[in-house]
């Protein structure tokens, strides 16, 4: 297999660029305290501090693969020689850090990346003090023309070769020292991926064939064709590092029998959100929880179930390395109740006007009328409301005039009230300052209407009473209740708690945050759910909740003489949880759509709930009329017909890893009429 092309040669280059900024990554992680590691900062000109969604990322990365470690060192603890074998190793500072750790006992570590890395690796060690203490018997080899072994020492070899040549890289690392019967891991980070499969699957295949007693700990990306995936896809792409072994091997059921196929004798593969509920402590969670604000939810989950953690065994020593899989996983893996019925077709609304825009506020102010509130788009926090209005040939978009408060913050509620109008409550405009104001608009009849914009009022509505404390990702639902008008504020998060349960009731006749009687079981703690007017009432579905773990449970707030009652709904096969969804009530139906999952494969379609007899069906959406990758979570949703035959969803997407922003352009129409007209 000829690998020395020139446009090869080009590729390569640019995948020893994804080193460099890894390693920086990893820096700003262990900078901020998601893990200790002294010596990552002496392979980066300057540390640089990266966003919260990536130092998780990095962390999550660092634990899974220090969580293998620990196993191969526990299983062959009685072994005198152990081996480390880190292809693609970069700039990984994997050795001084169990130097450092006193972890090395019996264990010799050889790094092999191309020439080129390992070249400026080398130097890099020996013009640094801190870095040459850990090798004091290092022999740096100053002939590389000749010899592919570049600092030699007794528990460290640094080796530049290229990987895919596998008779080169037996060679050389017998020359170095390896013994090929010892016990040893083979790690390769975010490496055999960047190869073409055929390439990659060789490495996997020699590995297991030349190291009989052996573990091979895997890291990379899964799920390529979801609307993640292909963002994550695009990225590698104008980088010039295609990521290849996806395509073949699309999920960790595809990798684990990829690896028994090419012969190892077990595997053990989890996706990241498995192994960060699954196999860290709740304390450890909780920690990397507290270290920075932080309100990513949904980017940290999809970037979790778009990477793996894989650990392949031969030999009957290092099958005690393994992964260990829970008897019982806290996030099952679910098979959604999918319908034998065709998708649900959506499309641009018509003329749609571009709105790209993350966690936005709706609501309906008349019928063909649209107020868009909040936000955060292209420029950052959105400072500008603004309507989206009806008219006979299509929708247009008008900006705001408005007179009176500023409302600025994303992730806050918009509330349409009777007569015309909406109650504005919460949001935030950073992790660290989310707000408790209740804001009233109204149309100003005062000013004159333009073609271009519509004349508003934002009012602050002085209210009496205990009130909730200031929040974001919370529901606000209208209730009526004996001739009087609530607004119902459930749940959310603030900058101190996690998630909320509480329940407050303001009366906007009288402007007061009342006190109600609520009897029967209060709904877990939650944010990012959502919430229904319902029979007098209103039902509660899904969300974030303790640990953020996602939910699929349902509960009635139904009214009585006295004040209201909490029900659970008993649903029935139960949905896969989700949250950052939207829905609405529609003839005893319940439609979802939308959101994040952890425990299915793909993305959320349209979940329709039965209210009265607790059925639940999933269905899939036809998204080939709108522009791909569509993102369904951290948008907004309104009903466009007194029917509820129409839905439209508004903005969405958000930061995708370090992969970019994605915001979804256009405003898109759901047809609920299948849904209405069929029995479900």
């Amino acid at each position: 297999m000829p690998v020395n092309s020139r446009r090869e040669q080009g590729k390569d280059a640019a995948v020893q660029g994804t080193n460099d900024s890894s390693v920086v990554s990893k820096v700003s992680a262990a900078a901020q305290g998601y893990f200790h590691d002294d010596f990552l900062k002496h392979f980066v000109c300057k540390v640089s501090r990266r966003a919260p969604l990536i130092n998780r990322g990095y962390y999550v990365r660092w634990k899974a693969v220090d969580h293998c470690l620990k196993q191969f060192f526990h299983a062959t603890q009685s072994c005198s020689r152990r081996q480390i074998l880190s292809l693609g190793a970069g700039f990984d500072s994997l050795y001084f850090r169990l130097h450092a750790e006193g972890a090395l006992g019996g264990v010799t570590v050889f790094e092999v990346d191309f020439p080129e890395v390992a070249r400026r690796k080398a130097a890099l060690i020996n013009s640094n003090t801190c870095l040459k203490d850990t090798l004091p018997d290092r022999e740096t080899v100053s002939n590389q023309q000749t010899n592919a072994v570049f600092i030699r020492s007794g528990h460290y070899n640094l080796i530049g070769v290229d990987v895919r040549k596998e008779q080169e890289v037996e060679v050389t690392l017998s020359a170095a020292g390896l013994q090929w019967d010892a016990p040893t891991l083979v790690l390769s980070e975010v490496v055999l991926t960047y190869m073409e499969t055929q390439w990659s699957d060789a490495v996997i295949g020699w590995a297991a064939k030349l190291l009989p007693q052996s573990v091979f700990v895997m890291y990379e990306q899964i799920h390529p064709d979801d609307p993640f995936g292909r963002v994550m896809q695009n990225h590698f792409l104008k980088l010039n590092s295609t990521i290849h072994a996806l395509k073949q091997y699309p999920d960790t059921v595809a990798q684990t029998q990829r690896f028994i196929q090419k012969g190892w004798e077990k595997c053990v593969c989890m996706d990241m959100n498995q192994f960060y509920f699954d196999l860290l402590l709740e304390d450890e969670r909780q920690r990397v929880e507290g270290l920075e604000p932080f309100d990513e939810f949904e980017e940290w989950n999809q970037k979790c179930s778009h990477y793996f953690i894989l650990t392949a065994s031969k030999g009957s020593v290092t099958n005690q390395a393994l992964l260990t899989l829970p008897k019982v996983s806290s996030i099952p893996h679910m098979t959604p109740q999918w319908a034998e019925r065709p998708p649900l077709v959506i499309q641009p609304m018509c003329r749609s006007p571009s709105i790209e825009v993350v966690g936005m506020a709706s609501a309906i102010l008349a019928p063909g009328i649209i107020l868009l509130t909040g936000g955060c788009g292209r420029s950052g926090r959105d400072t500008v409301a603004r309507v989206l209005i009806k008219e006979k040939d299509g929708w247009k978009c008008a900006c705001v005039e408005a007179h009176g408060e500023q409302v600025v913050g994303l992730y806050q509620t918009l509330t349409s009230i009777p007569g015309g109008g909406a109650v504005l409550f919460g949001g935030r405009t950073s992790p660290l300052n989310p707000t408790d104001s209740v804001v009233c608009v109204t149309s100003d009849p005062s000013n004159e209407q333009s073609q271009s914009a519509v004349q508003l009022s934002f009012k602050n509505m002085v209210c009496t009473g205990t009130g909730p404390k200031p929040r974001w990702r919370h529901t606000s639902t209208l209730i009526c209740y004996k001739d009087k008008t609530f607004l119902f504020v459930f749940g959310g998060r603030t900058e101190k708690d996690p998630v909320l349960s509480d329940a407050h009731f303001l009366c906007l006749e009288d402007k007061h945050w009342t006190e109600m009687t609520v009897v029967g079981a209060v709904p877990e703690a939650r944010h990012s759910h959502s919430a229904c007017p319902y029979g007098g009432g209103l039902v509660i579905f899904g969300g974030l909740g303790k640990g953020g773990r996602p939910l699929c449970d349902a509960f009635y707030l139904r009214p009585t003489s006295s004040g209201f009652c909490w029900e659970t709904k008993n649903l029935h096969p139960p949905p896969v949880p989700r949250y950052s969804h939207s829905a609405h009530v529609v003839n005893e139906k319940m439609v979802v759509v939308g959101g994040v999952w952890l425990q299915a494969d793909g993305v959320p379609g349209v979940g329709v709930i039965n209210l009265s007899t607790g059925s639940c069906v999933e269905i899939q959406l036809d998204t080939s009329s709108v522009p791909w990758p569509l993102m369904l979570h951290s948008f907004c949703s309104e009903l466009l017909d007194s029917e509820g035959s129409e839905m439209v969803l508004i903005g969405g997407g958000g930061n995708c890893f370090s992969f970019g922003t994605h915001l979804n352009l256009h405003p898109i129409t759901v047809d609920l009429r299948p849904i209405l007209c069929n029995s479900y």
